[in-house]
């Protein structure tokens, strides 16, 4: 289960950091280029993610 939660969170900090580079307009692909919307939700995600990573680190008590 631990290994699910890392994947997804490595999954979601790479998606948000698509997702802020379209916002920013650094990768100007696609209907979110240049729409700070897709950039702030970009680092909810990287956030998120981060967040599931340290989770999955964390010695859980048996």
């Amino acid at each position: 289960m631990r290994a699910v939660f890392r994947s997804m969170g490595i999954l979601a900090m790479l998606l948000g950091v698509w997702w802020i580079l379209q916002g920013t307009g650094l990768a100007p692909v696609g209907f979110m280029a240049n729409q700070m919307p897709w950039a702030y939700r970009g680092l909810a995600l990287v956030i998120l993610g981060g967040v599931a990573l340290f989770v999955t680190r964390c010695k859980l008590p048996p």
